[in-house]
């Protein structure tokens, strides 16, 4: 049995305020679909009443997208209502899928745990397409309630997506936000701020594709690829970081730097096409200067870094100390004031053209997209404190032939393991 409620904010406080959305928002037909299991009730009452109280504290999630003459797109903060579907599931026995965090696009599909946002729909004038979808099902036999959070993807990143659940999941359970407060402006870039040299290392909107196209290398790709799924424990990443050699070193850098070695040296050793020599990776900009993005950021501020060749491909510290060394300049604010800027504009001629960022093969290089440092799971447990589990339905990017994504994911926190996903 399925029903579908309209959740409004209260008290109402977006007052059609319009909100411009920067280029390196417009990550068009983009979204982000999590799932969150519980082992026994969400309060039905107690969901909608919070929901409204974080909806009123986020006025940009109850709004909808508008696309102006000028080709420019905005959120609108009309205090529209988020649907919510709650399903009651009388068939299934229990939650039917494994623990990887990631699950298998064909064969366990979580489509039928999500009410997915219509991205084709968003920035149609003509539309009313909400900008988040949520959906609670109740498997009857197990009593595990199922959270799902379908989030559109010009909303903001991971993170914000992740303080927006945060934010619900706290005042169910009658705690304050964490600060910082959330913040929605976004710093609209000047056109005498490009660097048209920089457009080099930004291939993935230069070499941008239609959509069909995109889709189709898509879907072949899911079909055609396994993952290969990973464990790691917190004393193994512990004993990597150190094997990495230099105290600035993270955990992320060493783990990034043994699978790139381990591929180097046990996949790649005669191949020159696909040896890996550079990388590029999400880097978060959050809190380098707040005149960029401050810390409560509500927005993509993330940004594709392409780092330095390896010295030595085949040396742990040498990759990892490229990447360190690689993260650390991108994050000056005079660099990325420049980038940025160019981003901006890259995006927008991509976006008027009809195109996607095309994420697939560079040779000598992989795309690393890093969610090690969210603690999804313990962030939006509701009160059932290390018994959530999270999954996600990464549906977001699109992977090529050669192209090998690594999604590291926190889970089964009560063991401080990690979860890695090679594609």
């Amino acid at each position: 049995m399925t029903s579908t409620f309209p959740v409004y904010p209260s008290p109402p406080t977006g007052n059609n305020r319009r909100l411009e959305l920067a280029g390196p928002d417009l990550w068009r037909m983009a979204r982000i679909d999590n799932v969150f299991v519980y082992p026994s009730e969400i309060n039905i009452d107690r969901f909608k009443e919070v929901l409204s109280r974080t909806l009123s504290l986020w006025p940009f999630i109850a709004g909808r997208s508008r696309l102006d003459a000028n080709e420019q797109y905005f959120i609108e903060m009309s205090d529209n209502p988020i649907p919510v579907v709650l399903f009651n599931d009388y068939e299934s026995i229990k939650w039917p899928f494994d623990s990887n965090v990631i699950q298998d696009f064909y064969t366990n599909s979580l489509s039928a745990y999500l009410d997915e946002v219509q991205v084709t729909n968003l920035f149609d004038n003509k539309n009313d397409e909400p900008l988040v979808r949520l959906k609670l099902t109740h498997i009857i036999h197990s009593n595990e309630w199922i959270l799902d959070v379908s989030w559109a993807h010009e909303l903001g990143d991971a993170a914000s997506c992740l303080n927006f659940s945060n934010t619900l999941s706290r005042l169910y359970q009658h705690m304050e936000p964490l600060e910082p407060s959330p913040i929605f402006e976004r710093r609209l870039r000047k056109h005498d701020e490009i660097d048209p040299s920089l457009l080099s290392t930004m291939k993935h909107f230069r070499d941008a594709k239609p959509l069909e196209e995109m889709w189709k290398k898509f879907m072949i790709d899911q079909e055609a690829y396994d993952r290969v799924n990973l464990s790691f424990s917190g004393e193994q990443l512990v004993k990597l970081r150190t094997l990495a050699g230099e105290d600035n070193i993270t955990i992320q850098d060493a783990l990034t730097a043994y699978i790139i070695l381990t591929l180097n040296k046990y996949c790649y050793y005669n191949d020159d096409k696909r040896r890996i020599l550079r990388m590029n990776i999400s880097v978060n900009f959050r809190g380098v200067s707040d005149s960029i993005a401050s810390t409560g950021q509500i927005g993509n501020a993330v940004f594709m870094m392409l780092s330095d060749d390896f010295q030595d491909p085949y040396s742990l510290s040498s990759i990892a100390k490229t990447i360190r060394q690689s993260i650390i300049k991108s994050r000056d604010s005079k660099f990325l004031e420049r980038w940025l800027a160019t981003a901006d504009d890259a995006m927008r001629k991509m976006i008027h053209n009809n195109r996607l960022a095309d994420l697939g093969f560079v040779p000598n290089e992989i795309i690393v997209n890093s969610n090690l440092r969210y603690d999804w799971a313990n962030l939006v447990d509701f009160g059932y404190k290390n018994q959530c589990r999270f999954y996600t339905a990464c549906q977001v990017h699109f992977i090529s032939e050669y192209f090998v994504l690594i999604q590291y994911v926190k889970e089964r926190h009560i063991y401080q393991e990690i979860e890695m996903v090679l594609k």
